[in-house]
C-alpha cells in the first residue's frame, strides 16, 4: 500500500476519533457508524487489491469526514449548516441532502476503479458505477427505515433526519443520482483512468 494512502487512513481515523467524543445523541452516533465499522476494513482490503488512485483516496476522505461530522451532530441538527439554512431562508437543515449528493459525486470514482477489472469498456464501467451508486443509495434508505422501525423507533427523528418531509428518502436518493451524473462531465478523465488501470492490470 502506498505511503500516501496510509497517511489518509490515519487522518480519517483521527477525524473519526475527534467526532466520536461526546456526540449529541450517542445511540444515533452508533447507528450512523455501523456501516463505518463494516466498510472501513473493506475499503482498506479493496485498496490493497485495486490500488486506488490518490485522487480517489482524497475524495473518499472528504466524504467520510462529512459523514463523521453528520454522525456527531446528527444530520438534522448539524449546527454549522444552520448558517447556510438561515442565509438562504431554507425551511429545514439540508446538510443530509448535501452528504447524499456528495456520496454520488465523490464515491463514483473509487467505485469505478473497482469495476474496471471486470468489464471490457469504459462506457460499461461508467454505467455499472452509476447503477451501483443508485442501488446503494436506495438500499441505504430502506435499511435506514428498517433499522429505526425494528430497533430504535425513538431515534427516528435524529437518525432518519427527515425533518417532517415525507419525501425525504426520495429526495436523498435523487441528490445522490445528481451527484453521480455530474461525473459524466469528467468523461475524458475517466477514459484516461480506464486506460491507466487496464495498462497496470496488463503488466502485473
Amino acid at each position: 500500500m502506498d505511503k500516501s494512502h496510509k497517511i489518509i487512513y490515519i487522518i480519517y481515523i483521527l477525524i473519526w476519533i475527534l467526532m466520536a467524543i461526546n456526540p449529541r445523541y450517542p445511540e444515533d452516533w452508533f447507528l450512523e457508524n455501523i456501516l463505518v465499522f463494516i466498510f472501513f476494513p473493506f475499503v482498506i482490503w479493496m485498496d490493497m487489491k485495486y490500488n486506488y488512485t490518490f485522487l480517489s483516496m482524497i475524495l473518499i476522505l472528504i466524504f467520510s469526514s462529512f459523514h463523521a461530522l453528520g454522525a456527531h451532530y446528527t444530520y438534522a441538527e448539524m449546527i454549522y449548516f444552520d448558517y447556510i439554512t438561515h442565509f438562504f431562508g431554507f425551511e429545514r437543515n439540508h446538510f443530509d441532502r448535501v452528504v447524499h449528493f456528495l456520496f454520488g459525486l465523490l464515491l463514483f470514482r473509487i467505485l469505478f476503479e473497482m469495476i474496471v477489472p471486470s468489464v471490457t469498456s469504459v462506457k460499461t464501467a461508467l454505467f455499472f458505477t452509476f447503477s451501483l451508486i443508485v442501488s446503494i443509495s436506495i438500499l441505504y434508505e430502506i435499511l435506514e427505515w428498517l433499522v429505526v422501525l425494528s430497533l430504535y423507533p425513538e431515534l427516528s427523528i435524529a437518525f432518519l433526519g427527515s425533518q417532517g418531509d415525507i419525501w425525504d428518502a426520495q429526495k436523498d436518493s435523487f441528490a445522490a443520482i445528481i451527484g453521480a451524473l455530474l461525473n459524466i462531465l469528467f468523461y475524458k478523465n475517466y477514459i484516461r483512468l480506464w486506460e491507466s488501470k487496464k495498462y497496470n492490470e496488463f503488466f502485473k
